[in-house]
């Protein structure tokens, strides 16, 4: 079913109500911080299940649960950043590494900042042809190509404390990648970050802590959208039970995924991201997904 429309936002969520939102924010928790794709899967789940599509507004909506999950998760670092930042200003000790550290992730946060301003039109407008079943599909696939090659290709050597400049910049413009549905905004930055050669854990960590900026500031402004869009107060009362859910989801995804990279390296995601966008563009073809 196609999403419904609050003043021409796409908030396909409140239709569904609280059981079935809860259930969608699992999902939406777990594929968020995945380089699976959480879009993806918030356009197969709802089909097969013969739900409406919770539209694009619940998906950015959700990223704030992404962020409680980053933050909680990785503590210590954002800690590290924060005050060590401050006390390298107080000092003004400006050759401090977390001083640097946090004005590379504020400078390799611009372009996706900047594409999503321009991008924004198209990409929260009601029935985007961005959120097509081709489209995903297809990004699923790429992306998994492009993960296999860094796989294959790099040698996973650097660590953490090696990360430069032009690592947060090539980083900060892969995760631009993220607005096209399917890419995932995870599976695009730890790309990259394994194309610089980051041993696989820092990899993820590295791409959790660039992207809480881009995080945040999707999740602020879909929450300034819904509110100039005059949401009620049942809508957000649902949209509350989501973002309580897949934060609690979005946390043990990030333990999954370190695991998952320590023992088995990135190929599980290849795999699986390759297998569902296949499904995808048989049940667009078919017609057994809408």
């Amino acid at each position: 079913m196609a999403s419904a429309c609050t003043n021409g936002l796409d908030t396909g969520f409140i239709e569904l109500g609280y059981a079935k939102v809860a259930a969608l924010g699992v999902v939406q928790g777990i594929t968020e911080l995945l380089p699976i794709s959480s879009t993806a899967h918030m356009r197969i789940v709802p089909a097969l299940l013969g739900w409406r599509d919770p539209g694009s507004a619940f998906s950015a909506a959700m990223q704030a649960a992404a962020l409680v999950a980053v933050i909680t998760y990785f503590w210590s670092d954002v800690r590290g950043m924060v005050f060590g930042s401050i006390g390298a200003v107080i000092r003004r000790d400006f050759r401090d590494w977390n001083f640097r550290f946090a004005m590379w992730i504020v400078l390799a946060s611009l372009p996706i900042v900047i594409s999503g301003v321009l991008m924004s039109p198209l990409l929260n407008a009601c029935n985007t042809p961005l959120r097509s079943l081709p489209v995903i599909g297809i990004s699923m696939i790429t992306l998994a190509i492009i993960l296999a090659i860094a796989e294959i290709y790099c040698d996973h050597s650097r660590k953490f404390d090696q990360i430069t400049l032009k690592d947060a910049m090539i980083v900060g413009i892969a995760q631009c990648g993220a607005l096209i549905p399917g890419v995932s905004r995870s599976g695009s930055t730890l790309t990259a970050a394994l194309f610089r050669d980051l041993n696989r854990e820092d990899a993820a960590r590295f791409s959790f802590l660039l992207g809480l900026p881009a995080i945040a500031g999707a999740g602020l402004k879909e929450f300034h959208e819904l509110y100039k869009a005059h949401l009620d107060l049942h809508g957000w009362s649902i949209l509350a039970v989501g973002l309580i859910v897949a934060s609690i989801s979005a946390f043990a995804a990030i333990w999954g995924l370190l695991r998952i990279l320590e023992k088995f390296s990135a190929w599980p995601f290849v795999i699986y991201r390759a297998l569902i966008g296949v499904f995808l563009l048989v049940g667009a073809y078919v017609g057994f997904l809408h």
